[in-house]
């Protein structure tokens, strides 16, 4: 998409409206944050992220910007990931923070929850083999254990393995000595997370702005 016209009625809005759920107006405000962003750029690349404050400490940072630059979130059935993403691009991926519409039916929020857990699926499963496995189930444990300071790098990596075995024995069942467990699943993924209420808990701040906030 070239240059985006600054006036929220421009086609290029509507069009964008319709494929992302955001109103015009939102539209606006997060064209103008982009624009920041990137300088003035007509794209962003990984470093523009270094620049928001609110990502600076969260642990599991690398795998929220990743998330901006992995072709499966662009709603296109894209694979692998590129270096760096047009606004139409990031709009889609921040649409996936969008909590679902008061008026939807339940299918359709049924919809919008596999979504947002296939996003957050993806976020997790960086080779894009379609399993999270214990090396990447480990590495994430271990960011948010590691980062509070409590615990060590050795304690953090024995808690990730002994809660990797539990989401295991969950996901599968029963269990022979000799089976090796490859990894989680999406369809093991949505078990695990049957009945945790992710649509309107899932956002993200972006430049002082969270996402509830621009759908009020």
């Amino acid at each position: 998409m070239g240059a985006l016209q600054s006036l929220p009625g421009h086609q290029e809005y509507i069009d964008l409206a319709e494929r992302t759920g955001f109103s015009c107006e939102q539209i606006g405000v997060l064209h103008k944050r982009f624009k920041q962003l990137s300088h003035n750029e007509e794209t962003l690349q990984r470093d523009h992220f270094n620049e928001i404050p609110d990502l600076a400490c969260n642990p599991i940072r690398s795998q929220i910007i990743g998330a901006f630059f992995d072709r499966r979130n662009f709603r296109q059935n894209g694979e692998g990931t590129i270096e760096e993403i047009n606004f139409e691009e990031f709009l889609v991926v921040m649409s996936h923070f969008r909590p679902p519409s008061l008026n939807m039916t339940e299918e359709q929020r049924e919809s919008v929850r596999r979504e947002k857990l296939r996003f957050l699926f993806n976020m997790h499963d960086t080779n894009n083999d379609g399993t999270i496995t214990l090396e990447e189930y480990r590495h994430v444990v271990e960011e948010l254990l590691s980062r509070s300071g409590a615990l060590g790098k050795d304690t953090a990596k024995s808690i990730a393995d002994a809660a990797m075995l539990e989401v295991a024995g969950i996901s599968m069942g029963h269990m022979e000595p000799d089976e090796f467990y490859e990894g989680i699943t999406f369809e093991h993924f949505l078990k695990l997370l049957n009945g945790f209420e992710i649509e309107s808990k899932m956002n993200i701040r972006f430049l002082n702005m969270d996402t509830p906030s621009l759908c009020k």
